[in-house]
């Protein structure tokens, strides 16, 4: 799907020379981010009443002829660490950098920093930016994973979700990795929340579709090896964390696509380097319900904590009453987890009585099985 079916949305300087090859009304459409400083427009003879300007560079008179006709005209941002009005989806070597391997100095962490200092009480030109950043952000995915007009997206997406502590090399770190590699090979698009753990996992597994098996375990032993002992999360980053992601990356250059949802609002968790598409937000709510959202295919849930069972019950809400149009997998990886340690994947079953989503649970600690559900269970229109 291209971006012009956001018809209302212009961003390029083609795009605007295309909507004044056969318009001069500009109403309702919002114009971003373009310089017209040297540029002679004929701004009377076109209709600009309900239109919004955001970021854009006027001619001193141009500007005041706008603002004195009610056009809506937001100024440019500036000194910010993040282009609010950026075109795509991030990427690993943009957020991460492919010529460090300190956390400290990657676009990731400065903007996080930038953004903790008003994460509770921003100003509202700050909230302004974060909020069209994140609209940006929502218009690239959405290009990426191509909807129909029912809602249902071209690419077949399954998400995977669990523990972020999860280390590598450990039982369900492998299991998911196996997981998502076999899902990549048979055509699935493999969605993360973008992080360490599982979330690595997962983007790791789909990176290596294709691949042999063995070539995957081999990933696995060079990221396992760290000399790290302790259980806080900032100082396993700090070690050679990124130096081993790397070395895998550089001794399989070549992988297949996946996405990564991740958030600033979880600063130290930085973004995992496996993801070839990554839709980082400021807003963790929308975060949250977009990652669910899009993943009509279904979702794996791995061993997790409090974020990944908040996330169970906020995809059993979205399949209870169709939220979304379509009733999706729910599958639970993790016997011990779910049915002796908790009880979710009874409580789960219990709540679905009745429900078409109900035969759409499962319980396996087999990522092959996992697989095979997804494989046999496509979404189901509500």
């Amino acid at each position: 799907m291209s971006l012009k079916k956001f018809t209302n949305l212009i961003r390029t300087k083609n795009e605007w020379d295309e909507i004044l090859s056969h318009t001069t009304n500009l109403k309702g459409r919002v114009i971003q981010n373009l310089n017209f400083v040297h540029e002679n427009i004929d701004w009377k003879r076109l209709n600009t009443k309900g239109a919004t300007f955001l970021g854009c560079e006027f001619k001193k008179g141009d500007a005041v002829h706008l603002i004195s006709n009610d056009v809506l005209v937001y100024p440019k941002f500036s000194k910010l660490p993040y282009n609010p009005h950026r075109f795509g989806l991030y990427t690993w070597q943009e957020l991460m950098g492919s010529e460090t391997d300190n956390i400290h100095d990657t676009a990731d962490l400065k903007i996080y920093n930038h953004f903790v200092h008003t994460k509770y009480n921003p100003p509202m030109d700050e909230a302004m930016a974060q909020r069209i950043h994140d609209y940006a952000i929502d218009v690239a995915l959405r290009s990426i994973i191509e909807y129909d007009e029912f809602g249902m997206t071209q690419k077949k997406i399954v998400g995977f979700m669990g523990g972020h502590a999860t280390r590598r090399g450990s039982e369900y770190y492998v299991k998911v990795a196996l997981a998502a590699k076999r899902l990549s090979e048979k055509g699935y698009f493999v969605a993360t929340g973008g992080g360490p753990g599982v979330m690595e996992a997962a983007n790791l597994g789909a990176y290596f579709g294709g691949h042999t098996d063995e070539e995957l375990h081999d990933a696995i032993e060079i990221m396992s090896d760290l000399e790290f002992e302790g259980d806080n999360l900032r100082d396993y980053f700090a070690v050679d964390y990124f130096t081993r992601a790397k070395q895998v990356l550089g001794k399989y250059p070549e992988g297949k696509e996946s996405l990564a949802i991740p958030t600033w609002f979880y600063g130290h968790e930085p973004s995992n380097l496996f993801a070839s598409h990554i839709a980082k937000y400021f807003s963790n709510s929308i975060r949250e319900d977009t990652l669910l959202a899009i993943c009509l295919y279904g979702i794996i849930y791995a061993p997790g904590s409090a974020g990944t069972t908040q996330e169970i019950f906020q995809e059993a809400a979205q399949n209870h009453y169709g939220t979304f149009g379509y009733y999706s997998p729910m599958i639970f990886l993790g016997k011990k987890r779910y049915i002796e340690d908790t009880a979710l994947y009874s409580v789960l079953h219990q709540l679905a009585v009745g429900m078409p989503y109900k035969e759409l649970l499962y319980l396996t600690d087999d990522p092959e099985l996992a697989v095979d559900f997804i494989a046999a269970h496509p979404p189901v229109k509500v």
